[in-house]
């Protein structure tokens, strides 16, 4: 009986299974959770080592005044995108680059396609163009003879389709930003309800003006002075004519 007695409180002490084998749950949720929490770093950090692995490695250019400009790396577009913006701008914002004599033949080629080839639906958009590309002076004399000749009303009206192809653009001795250009234009237009073709080799003479770059003007060029002259004409019926969507040189 001594024994019995002395031995009850030690075995009292002991915690119940229930309790440990909760204990034990909880401990291996919580190893369970901690484990998945590492594996998500580890996830993360393989991929990230991954991402800065397959990035080109940086290549950074020093100028001769010391000026850092990254030229090959993963921020190369964004430093060449403002360097552009910075080197662009000049410290006088009314000045730019002087245009280039391929600028000027660009612009000399742009606004005679405008002018000069058009379709009865692309009459109103292509001379709209054309003329936005002049100084406002041409622009005002140009605008005002279209409008009395009533040249988009005779395009519509005779279904006329205008083809233009430039042969050559010289620039002219001693004169700055001037070209003469030498292009064939055809002529298709219906008369007597039948259709006519008129093709004319011409000579075109063309000034150019510098001015301000803009959105509008990138180029800095706008066109001052514009004249034409029929050099040939031949018809389907043999004789030589002038068409007469042609008006006088500008």
């Amino acid at each position: 009986m001594k024994r019995q007695l002395s031995a009850a409180p030690e075995i009292a002490s002991y915690t119940k299974y229930y309790e440990q084998d909760g204990m034990l749950r909880a401990y291996a949720n919580r190893s369970m959770l901690l484990a998945m929490i590492f594996g998500l770093l580890a996830t993360a950090a393989l991929g990230f080592a991954i991402y800065v692995r397959i990035q080109p490695a940086m290549v950074i250019r020093v100028n001769s005044d010391g000026t850092a400009v990254v030229i090959a790396g993963p921020h190369a577009a964004e430093e060449q995108g403002a360097r552009l913006t910075v080197d662009g701008a000049s410290s006088n914002p009314g000045s730019s680059a002087a245009p280039t004599d391929i600028e000027g033949r660009a612009v000399v080629r742009q606004f005679l396609n405008r002018y000069l080839a058009y379709t009865p639906d692309s009459a109103d958009r292509n001379l709209a163009d054309a003329l936005n590309m002049m100084t406002t002076n041409l622009r005002e004399y140009s605008l005002n003879k279209l409008r009395d000749d009533d040249t988009v009303g005779k395009i519509r009206a005779d279904h006329v389709i205008s083809e233009f192809e430039i042969r050559s653009i010289e620039p002219v001795k001693g004169a700055p930003w001037t070209y003469t250009v030498f292009g064939v234009k055809e002529i298709h237009h219906v008369k007597s309800q039948s259709e006519v073709t008129d093709q004319i080799v011409g000579r075109y003479n063309i000034r150019l003006v510098e001015t301000s770059r803009s959105e509008s003007d990138p180029s800095g060029l706008l066109v001052a002075e514009y004249g034409e002259e029929q050099m040939v004409g031949d018809q389907e019926n043999g004789l030589l004519q002038k068409s007469e969507l042609e008006g006088d040189a500008h």
